[in-house]
């Protein structure tokens, strides 16, 4: 199999996280949690963090109540930029201007349908190098 997406939740954003492996398919390597079962979420972040920092994955995505916990996990591994997005414009600056490499969605605050649309935006945006580039390398 091609795994190039790193998935991980803690039982907040369970639910979520198994209809995105669902909709991602064989892109999709989940690291857990496996369950609604009460886990924390910073070993889920930080095996997600090291796997995309390593570049065994090209990209992460993962789910939380709000991504909020996630990405302030996952943002402590050196090269991980991880943004909590919800909505389309940040889901684009996102990868866009910050070259954002772990997507973080919350499960409590947006629907399935928006986090679907928000993966597609995030996966499919470049980034754009230019400007941005000498930013993101100061990070």
């Amino acid at each position: 199999m091609f795994f190039v997406i790193a998935l991980g939740s803690d039982h907040g954003g369970y639910r979520l996280k198994e209809r995105l492996k669902e909709h991602l398919g064989n892109l999709a390597y989940d690291f857990g949690t496996y369950s609604e079962a009460s886990c924390d979420y910073p070993d889920i972040a930080k095996k997600v963090a090291k796997a995309v920092a390593n570049g065994e994955y090209a990209m992460g995505i993962l789910c939380c109540g709000t991504g909020i916990g996630m990405s302030i996990a996952a943002n402590k591994t050196e090269g991980i930029r991880a943004a909590v997005v919800s909505d389309k414009f940040s889901a684009e600056m996102a990868r866009a201007h910050n070259d954002a490499n772990i997507l973080c969605l919350g499960e409590r605050v947006i629907d399935t349908e928006t986090a679907l649309e928000l993966t597609a935006i995030f996966l499919s945006t470049p980034f754009a190098g230019g400007r941005h580039a000498c930013r993101v390398e100061k990070i």
